[in-house]
């Protein structure tokens, strides 16, 4: 997945007009033509994702910051691993410190863990891949979604105009599953149509309607196997709802497509990065 630079200078400038305000009244007690040099510390085994936030937010803060990494996104880090060295005007780089190393944290984070659930789908042996989903902060979707994508993740549609899914609130609106299909093909017939179904009988709408993949929602592994015997490889098979660690295992059943997760994204846990300068005069 490509990010262009328009779209993180504008993660990074939200990010900065937050944090700084009018300006940083405590950087201003540093005396001015100082200058620190620092470095990044990982302190557990991680994925590294955020290299374009954290230089963005040091060039729009002052571009005389001066960065060099040794790694670059989607590498592993070790724990104790310096990963970054930098040096510039001081009050510039505390300014940025917090705001730098909160999209470094979060971004490796979600790599993190992505990484974690795609190698042991890898590992099962049964070619299902995983999918993020929607279930991001706000403003930050396309942020982590790269991560994601870093972490081995095959990024779900990043916006509602990308392809239909049908949900069980659309399916009520409509009247039923084969007429949302009906009229989700005469708007466009063309783009990916994905049906959410509860159950079997659901299932079997879907595919009697035409949709190109189905998503089978807080299915038991059970019923998934039920569910692909039905399917006999007509439509794509995404499973949805109720996949954690513990369970992932038990749905990844030969002839299931995608495991989505929302929690790749939603229940986040920053990887523990130490920032350790040290100052200069002029």
């Amino acid at each position: 997945m490509r990010v262009s630079r328009l779209v993180v200078r504008e993660d990074v400038r939200r990010a900065l007009d937050e944090d700084l305000g009018a300006g940083d009244i405590t950087a201003g007690l540093i005396p001015y033509g100082h200058v620190a040099h620092g470095q990044i510390i990982c302190r557990e085994h991680a994925v590294f994702c955020g290299r374009e936030w954290f230089d963005e937010v040091f060039q729009e803060i002052d571009p005389r910051i001066t960065i060099e990494w040794d790694v670059d996104d989607g590498d592993p880090l070790i724990p104790d691993q310096v990963f970054c060295r930098f040096s510039g005007p001081a009050g510039a780089l505390v300014q940025g410190e917090r705001t730098a190393l909160n999209f470094l944290q979060m971004l490796s984070g979600i790599a993190t863990v992505s990484r974690r659930y795609s190698d042991a789908l890898k590992g099962f042996g049964t070619g299902v891949k995983l999918l993020d989903t929607r279930k991001t902060l706000p403003g930050l979707r396309v942020a982590q979604k790269y991560a994601t994508a870093c972490g081995g993740c095959v990024n779900h549609r990043l916006t509602l105009a990308e392809s239909f899914l049908v949900k069980e609130n659309h399916i009520v609106a409509c009247g039923s599953i084969t007429k949302a299909v009906a009229v989700a093909r005469q708007h466009n017939s063309y783009s990916k149509l994905e049906v959410e179904v509860e159950n079997l009988d659901e299932l079997q709408e879907a595919l009697t309607a035409g949709a190109d993949m189905v998503l089978l929602d807080n299915f038991t592994p059970q019923l998934v196997h039920e569910a692909l015997k039905l399917n006999q490889g007509r439509m794509l098979i995404e499973v949805s709802g109720g996949v954690s660690w513990d369970t992932l295992k038990d749905y990844a059943i030969k002839g299931v497509d995608f495991i989505s997760v929302g929690a790749l994204t939603k229940d986040l846990k920053a990887v523990d990065f130490s920032m350790r300068f040290s100052y200069s005069g002029t």
